[in-house]
């Protein structure tokens, strides 16, 4: 186990490291007069260029991924036009808008986001995987082919629709939950899970569809299987496979595709949080783009990379724990 945990780390750190180089020559390297666009269309060409002293814009692009380097793991000191201040370590740089911290930018709306993926993920998995294991054990039946029909339409269905459906039925007309804004967690949890509940049905009715699939067609094909067709000559029950043989087959499948999502949510919760105006990681990552706040994007993007990257090691992990035929590979 030691050696596998020792080989998915170097992997990930391998792959966070293409990433930032990737992502920064994407950004950087990209056309357009960044300094320019910073300053202001009223700006002189003198102000532009001490725009661009300013941030470094005329340095060489490998100087300032190094700098980005260095910030990432002892800081770096920048500019503020007036003096020269330390951002600590991990420093994502500053925003060129509001001369704002980027890491402390991005850890002001990584709460929202978290709490609205995390969130989700609980419903997601608990309506999927429950839908997917009563279609699998009621197969052929009348309720298996509602259910399919159900997460066929589901997946078919965009986030936006559902959630602006729930806004106007469960908000507006029955008004049964409030519209959602968010509540720190530490302040009010009550009120914090009772303002996210209503995204989190939008997000989970959504990824529910797919999980709910899935879970079906791998319970179908352990079903299917001869040790299986064994257990029942031997007259074990029913019940007694789908819960303690056909899961546990489902398990590795879906393992995987909770780690893509919940990685993924961190940087595509835009819809989400536009829709229902939290103000997370997302909306944070459209403003900085329309304002070309390159600091800002780099950070959202290598923080979305991150989770994606932890989120697959911790499935990598719990594969392991699953099937320690795992640990060899």
């Amino acid at each position: 186990m030691t050696g596998f945990l020792a080989r998915r780390l170097a992997g990930a750190a391998v792959t966070l490291f293409a990433l930032s180089v990737i992502v920064y020559a994407v950004f950087y390297a990209a056309p357009g007069d960044v300094a320019q666009i910073t300053c202001g269309a009223r700006c002189s060409p003198a102000q532009v260029h001490q725009v661009a002293e300013q941030l470094r814009l005329d340095d060489p692009l490998y100087v300032r991924y190094w700098d980005f380097l260095q910030g990432l793991f002892v800081g770096q000191d920048y500019s503020t036009g007036t003096g020269t201040e330390h951002c600590g370590a991990p420093c994502l740089g500053v925003s060129y808008q509001s001369d704002q911290q980027v890491t402390a930018l991005i850890a002001a709306k990584l709460p929202v986001t978290g709490s609205l993926a995390l969130g989700a993920m609980v419903l997601w998995l608990l309506l999927g995987v429950g839908t997917g294991v009563l279609s699998a054990w009621r197969r052929g039946r009348l309720s298996e082919r509602v259910l399919t029909a159900v997460t066929l339409a589901g997946t078919a269905t965009p986030v936006f629709v559902i959630g602006l459906l729930l806004m106007i039925v469960v908000c507006g007309q029955l008004r049964w939950l409030p519209f959602p804004q968010y509540v720190p967690f530490a302040d009010d949890p009550t009120q914090w899970a009772w303002n996210l509940l209503l995204p989190w049905l939008s997000l989970a009715l959504i990824e529910a569809a797919k999980y709910a699939r899935l879970t079906r067609s791998a319970m179908l094909e352990t079903l299917a299987e001869d040790h299986v067709r064994t257990f029942r000559a031997y007259g074990v029950g029913e019940r007694s496979i789908i819960g303690r043989h056909a899961v546990r087959g489902a398990v590795a499948p879906v393992i995987a595709l909770t780690a893509n999502d919940f990685g993924s949510m961190f940087g595509g919760a835009v819809l989400s949080e536009t829709l229902f105006g939290l103000p997370g990681l997302g909306r944070e990552l459209v403003h900085a783009v329309e304002v070309v706040d390159l600091p800002v994007v780099v950070g959202l993007v290598m923080v979305t990379g991150f989770f994606v990257v932890l989120a697959n090691a911790v499935a990598d992990v719990l594969y392991a724990v699953a099937d320690r035929r795992v640990v060899l590979s």
